[in-house]
């Protein structure tokens, strides 16, 4: 192991050499020579935030960034009422706030704590005038009242599945008006004993009836449903410690029933050849042939939080039906990657690209960053929401530019 310090980020170098081979339980054992990988700590050193520093972030033309709110900790994700009223969910102070914009000039005026002591609260949602939130283990419900604020919460789930390494669940509420919980993996890459992780959940809206919905997601945190085609897509973490560049994050097509490879495959169906475990009564290449491979692919280790489908009418038509995703940053490779917002572009509702939208937060050289985008949201005028969960800070996107002019 070797470990330097770099202009303020941490760089640790690993190389792993693992020559594995399959366990006693797989009914068809195989010795297997594995190449050496090399991984890395990387951690970037966190700049304090200054509105300054938004000098340095780039946008396309025409839209510009402003800070809706600061000083809020570890903010995560965000849902928007009707009437305009945000939404945050605080994971590390076990906490969910209200946010108004009172004067309407695209900062936070306002707050209240809505609910506290809900430890590793993180996915939120507005459904038909209740607030949903949801911890590791518990699903809560809270009714809105006229002045846009929930009442008492009330728990609907009380056994979701332990967390281990992925504790961040996540909702979303599907055009079959049912409740959809990402639940990550407990661990890296392991075989898991309990049939709920790795997986999406589907209940009622009331949390009865659950069942598992789509199964082998490391860790789906952002999924979201398409506004023409109805279909459900989500961005799925890789594994860490398997080099710089494998394996990649994915863009999946979530449908019901469909093993979509973890931890047994990544990418398009490749076997994950450092991991010992084997499936039960075939091996990895037989196993991930029957598997669903992602339709877009993008840098390992950057760490997708969100995904959201643009369908508002601020921003130039060519937006709409696309899609945004946040962002995290990686920890696991040099030089460092993410700390971004990046857009999917989608063609006759497919996707066909991924590009830059929000970029800067990292520096150049990767040895430092002011932002850590997690949870996004759109406010009633169209503007878009996101959070930096390290640096305490929401950012507000919102397009100045001539009305329908092509943002490049």
């Amino acid at each position: 192991m070797k470990a330097t310090l770099n202009s303020g980020c941490l760089f640790i170098g690993l190389t792993l050499i693992l020559g594995l081979s399959a366990p006693a339980h797989s009914q068809q054992p195989q010795q297997q020579t594995v190449e050496p990988l090399e991984g890395y700590l990387a951690t970037p050193e966190q700049l304090e935030f200054d509105e300054a520093l938004l000098e340095r972030l780039q946008l396309p033309d025409g839209f510009e960034i402003n800070v809706f709110a600061q000083d809020l900790g570890n903010p995560r994700k965000l849902a928007v009422a009707p009437n305009g009223t945000v939404f945050v969910t605080l994971r590390d102070d076990g906490e969910v706030l209200a946010l108004m914009d009172r004067n309407g000039d695209g900062r936070m005026d306002e707050k209240r704590t809505v609910a506290s002591n809900v430890d590793y609260v993180n996915g939120i949602i507005v459904h038909e005038n209740q607030l949903y939130f949801v911890t590791d283990t518990t699903l809560y419900s809270a009714a809105l009242g006229a002045d846009g604020m929930p009442a008492a919460p009330q728990v609907l789930i009380d056994d979701l599945p332990d967390a281990g390494q992925h504790p961040n669940r996540t909702l979303g509420f599907g055009p079959d008006g049912m409740l959809y919980i990402s639940v990550g993996s407990t661990c890296n890459a392991c075989d898991e004993p309990n049939d709920e992780h790795a997986t999406l959940l589907r209940a009622q809206p009331d949390g009865s009836n659950r069942e598992i919905y789509a199964e082998g997601l490391r860790n789906t945190i952002g999924f979201t449903w398409h506004p023409e085609t109805s279909e459900l897509w989500g961005m799925d973490h890789g594994s860490d410690w398997r080099g710089n560049d494998s394996p990649p994050e994915e863009l999946n097509r979530i449908a019901p029933g469909e093993h979509y490879g973890w931890p047994f495959c990544w990418g398009d169906r490749q076997p994950d050849v450092y991991l010992p475990a084997e499936p039960d009564s075939m091996t990895k290449e037989e196993f991930c042939a029957t598997t669903q491979p992602p339709v877009l692919t993008y840098q390992a280790h950057s760490a997708p939080l969100d995904m959201l489908f643009y369908n508002a009418s601020q921003f130039p038509q060519e937006y709409q039906g696309d899609a945004f995703v946040t962002m995290r940053g990686s920890w696991n490779r040099q030089p460092p990657v993410g700390y971004e917002v990046v857009r999917i572009r989608f063609e006759n509702g497919q996707p066909v690209a991924f590009e830059d939208f929000v970029t800067g937060f990292l520096t150049e050289d990767g040895s430092a960053q002011f932002g850590r985008p997690v949870g996004m949201a759109t406010l009633p005028d169209g503007s878009l929401l996101f959070t930096d969960d390290t640096n305490g800070v929401i950012y507000r996107v919102a397009y100045t530019g001539e009305d329908n002019a092509p943002a490049r």
